[in-house]
């Protein structure tokens, strides 16, 4: 019998965040404790969805939110992100929401939407996997800018107008950033914006899931700082509000020349076709953005304690060393020791890290090989003992395999 052949798109996927689990699940097979800083998942650590938050789902199942929701969204969740978004300078209309099955989805409709077979979309680099792995999806090409890491990982705008063109369909922003954690200030975002606008035929993807998971300054919103210019803002409720199981995120479209009404009708029509995103949660997102927010305070008091632990041992290792974050939960640590010979690339030395310490991390290769290479990515949920035990166990890798 012959093979039915696959999509070849479909098997040049890869999400190192996941991949990596599965030599991690072998070992825990064998019965080793794995001391995992692999996943932004902060419900995997000591962190819980809150419970007014936990019980608005009763409160749904109560109403007899149990049918479909609309396509859009429910109403009334729709209605609290464009007063959320408006408090934050993004005016835009009901109309202009869709509410998805988190950012992911999201950027897949979008992507359908927008992308044919030799468009550019410029991501940042290192960047978030997906945005790598959709665009190449349609047969597009992503191209990674630069960002500087000896600045806190902010984006070189002089590299985004050398890279801007003709094929330049969109840009994309991850603000703060994943996987380095750093956070653009309004200056860095108009300037981006004024790229955009002068290249006239592009718009600016803003993923700003982490929104309010900052530590000293507040994140600018992409689209009040480029009023003039389309704007696809994308958030959710997983990260801000502990639920990522949830799967309920968003996209907002501000268009103010109406260049982007093709796009809009093509990622309406793919809402509708997917009928609607889980109606009991969406109601969960809309009371988490309708009442009280204090227990995010409580989340970054424990995260900066964290954030401070990490970024001090991490450059006290010989070996390594790391930007400060600005907000959301992970660090980008530069492998300083790699060229020194004991790992021919920066997944090697995750693996070996995995193998003989038990720690499980993410190679920076897996967030693009240009900017992520050499580079490993951890997040900060551990609790302060479980961080300081793996990067004892780091320190003492490092030690074996560079002193003789």
């Amino acid at each position: 019998m012959n093979p039915i052949r696959a999509n070849p798109l479909s098997l040049d996927i890869e999400y190192a965040i996941r991949d990596v689990i599965i030599p991690a699940t072998e070992l825990e097979k064998q019965g080793h404790r794995i001391m995992k800083l692999n996943i932004g998942d902060p419900n995997k650590y000591d962190f819980d969805t809150p419970d007014l938050i936990k019980d608005s789902v009763k409160e749904a199942l109560e109403l007899g939110l149990n049918g479909y929701a609309p396509s859009s969204g429910l109403p009334q969740l729709v209605d609290a992100i464009k007063m959320d978004e408006r408090s934050r300078g993004n005016n835009i209309e009901s109309n202009d929401i869709i509410v998805t099955h988190g950012v992911t989805e999201a950027l897949q409709m979008l992507f359908y939407a927008s992308l044919s077979p030799g468009d550019e979309v410029l991501v940042p680099g290192p960047s978030y996997p997906p945005y790598i792995t959709y665009v190449k999806m349609m047969g597009a090409i992503p191209v990674p800018y630069r960002t500087i890491e000896e600045e806190g990982w902010v984006p070189d705008v002089d590299d985004i107008r050398s890279k801007i063109g003709p094929k330049t369909k969109a840009l994309s922003i991850i603000n703060p950033n994943n996987p380095t954690g750093a956070l653009y200030g309004s200056k860095t975002i108009k300037q981006i914006g004024d790229i955009v606008g002068e290249h006239g035929s592009s718009f600016i993807i803003s993923d700003e899931i982490y929104d309010l998971m900052t530590f000293d300054k507040e994140t600018p919103s992409t689209a009040n700082e480029n009023k003039d210019l389309p704007v696809i803002t994308m958030n959710g409720i997983s990260k801000i509000y502990l639920a990522p199981g949830w799967r309920v995120g968003y996209l907002s479209i501000r268009d103010p020349e109406d260049q982007l009404s093709e796009i809009r009708d093509g990622v309406e029509r793919q809402s509708r076709a997917r009928l609607c995103a889980n109606s009991i949660c969406q109601y969960g997102y809309y009371k988490a953005l309708t009442t009280n927010r204090d227990h995010i305070n409580n989340t970054m008091s424990k995260l900066k304690k964290r954030r401070d632990l990490a970024h001090r041992r991490l450059n006290e290792i010989e070996g390594t060393s790391t930007q400060l974050p600005g907000g959301a939960f992970y660090m980008f640590p530069k492998i300083d020791c790699i060229k020194e010979g004991p790992w021919k690339d920066d997944k090697e030395f995750s693996l070996d890290l995995l193998k003989e310490e038990k720690v499980l991390t993410v190679f920076g290769s897996g967030f693009g090989k240009e900017y992520g290479s050499d580079h490993f990515r951890i997040v900060i949920l551990p609790q302060e003992e479980v961080l300081d035990e793996a990067f004892d166990g780091m320190d003492r890798l490092i030690k074996k395999r560079t002193q003789p």
